[in-house]
């Protein structure tokens, strides 16, 4: 596997800029891609066989765009999509590897639970998808696991008030529903690329001590281990180069994106990604 042209990063939006955000702290040797399907998002909602056929299409794009290593920040595609790319696809590209986000927090998320009781919120589809609960298990297995579906978060951060009373109401809502399934839970895994910027709502809100997971860092810290293990990492010099692209170019994106990546995003462009 030649690692030595960029890494992409894929999202239906523009929440899988935080992931690389870390990966790029991590990893600053490497250049990135950054592809985000904003026009046909969100996938939270969408079948099996769409999100499938969604990702796809995004991951053989980053492959003709020299990508070697793929990352599905987005946690509906980790979930719907990667293990049928991984075993359907990837057999036709022997030099090509695509990782997600849902096994780097899973197989570290007990290490922080003293009780055994483990909170994931997500969006809908990646909880009915039930991906979190298998991945947690095949680590953790006398861990017990409770899911809570949060489908008022990403619109609420999308639209830009997460720092709103709002906010306030609906995080308490779905995080009251979450502790109800279980006292015990003291370890909560943000299942969602947009839920690290409600970390500091979820922390004034809670009226308890819990570990909250981010999947960026852990996500991030996964890649390079993977990378030192199969002896591929990219002896690169020089600046980084970050290349942004979208399947819809919308005033939203750049602002909210920059919001989420913190740092201004020059030069998107828009690729109508079904045509490749």
């Amino acid at each position: 596997m030649n690692t030595k042209g960029p890494i992409g990063i894929f999202d239906s939006g523009y929440g899988g800029l935080t992931i690389l955000k870390a990966i790029a702290r991590q990893l600053p040797e490497y250049d990135y891609l950054y592809l985000g399907d904003n026009a046909r998002a969100p996938y939270g909602n969408r079948s099996y066989e769409t999100v499938y056929q969604y990702t796809l299409e995004a991951v053989e794009w980053f492959f003709r765009n020299d990508c070697s290593l793929v990352i599905l920040a987005c946690n509906t595609a980790s979930a719907k999509a990667l293990r049928s790319i991984q075993q359907q696809n990837l057999p036709a590209y022997n030099d090509k590897r695509v990782l997600g986000v849902i096994r780097p927090t899973a197989e570290i998320v007990g290490n922080f639970s003293h009780t055994g009781h483990i909170g994931v919120l997500g969006t809908t589809g990646t909880v009915k998808s039930g991906s979190y609960n298998i991945e947690i298990h095949k680590f953790f297995p006398e861990a017990t696991v409770y899911q809570q579906a949060c489908p008022m978060w990403v619109p609420i951060i999308e639209n830009g008030e997460q720092d709103s009373t709002g906010a306030d109401y609906f995080v308490k809502e779905y995080i009251d529903n979450l502790l109800q399934q279980s006292p015990d839970i003291d370890t909560i895994l943000l299942g969602c690329t947009h839920y690290p910027l409600l970390k500091q709502v979820i922390y004034d809100i809670m009226d308890k001590q819990v570990a909250l997971i981010d999947p960026g860092a852990e996500t991030a810290k996964h890649t390079k281990r993977y990378l030192i293990e199969k002896n591929m990492l990219s002896e690169k010099a020089g600046e980084q180069q970050y290349r942004f692209f979208v399947s819809d170019l919308s005033q939203s994106f750049v602002r909210m994106g920059s919001l989420f990546l913190q740092r201004e995003l020059d030069g998107i462009e828009k690729i109508d990604i079904e045509k490749y």
